[in-house]
C-alpha cells in the first residue's frame, strides 16, 4: 500500500497541523486534489477540514473541490460555503449560486435559496431573482421573497407588477408562498 502523498497540499499553502488532521480522517488521493484545488482558492485551512469532516458525517467523499473555489472567486464567504456545505449545496446547483453572486445577491439570499431547495421546497430562481434586482427590486425584498418561498412561476408576475409601478412593499403584500 503506498502512503498518501499530501504534497498537493503543502503546495496550495496548508499548514503541517492541517495536513495532519485531515491524514487523521483518511483522505484519499482524490480527496487531496478536490483539497489542494480549494486551499489555492484561498479556502482556509480550519474550513478545509471542517468541509471534509461534514461530508463524512453524510458517508461522503470530498468532491467539491471546484466548486469551492468557484464560490470564492465569486467572493462569497467561507462561512456561507460551509454552510452550502451542511445544506449539501455543493453539488450541481453550485455553478447557479455562483452566478447568482456574480449577478449581485448577497450571501443571505444564496442561502434561503439553497435552504428552500434542500428541504424540497419551491423558491424563485437565480436568474428570476437577478432579473427581479435589474428590475428594481430591493435586496430586502428579494431576501423576504425567497424566504416566503414564492415559486419560480411567479417571477414574471412580479416583474410585471413592479413594471407597472408597484413598490416592494405592495410586492410583498401580493406574492406569497403558494
Amino acid at each position: 500500500m503506498q502512503p498518501l502523498d499530501t504534497k498537493p497540499l503543502d503546495t496550495a499553502g496548508m499548514n503541517y497541523d492541517a495536513i495532519q488532521q485531515l491524514k487523521t480522517l483518511n483522505v484519499t488521493a482524490p480527496e487531496v486534489a478536490q483539497l489542494a484545488t480549494a486551499r489555492q482558492s484561498g479556502f482556509s485551512d480550519t474550513s478545509c477540514i471542517a468541509t471534509v469532516n461534514i461530508y463524512r458525517g453524510r458517508g461522503q467523499a470530498f468532491d467539491a473541490g471546484g466548486e469551492i473555489a468557484g464560490l470564492l472567486r465569486a467572493q462569497v464567504r467561507e462561512e456561507t460555503i460551509l454552510e452550502l456545505a451542511k445544506l449539501n449545496q455543493l453539488g450541481l446547483g453550485a455553478g447557479e449560486l455562483q452566478a447568482m453572486r456574480l449577478a449581485g445577491l448577497s450571501d443571505a439570499i444564496l442561502l434561503e435559496v439553497a435552504r428552500h431547495r434542500a428541504a424540497g421546497k419551491p423558491v424563485l430562481a437565480g436568474a428570476s431573482l437577478a432579473s427581479l434586482k435589474n428590475a428594481g427590486v430591493r435586496e430586502l425584498t428579494l431576501l423576504e421573497l425567497a424566504r416566503r418561498g414564492v415559486p419560480d412561476s411567479q417571477a414574471v408576475a412580479i416583474i410585471a407588477f413592479r413594471r407597472h409601478g408597484a413598490t416592494d412593499a405592495q410586492i410583498l403584500s401580493r406574492f406569497a408562498a403558494l
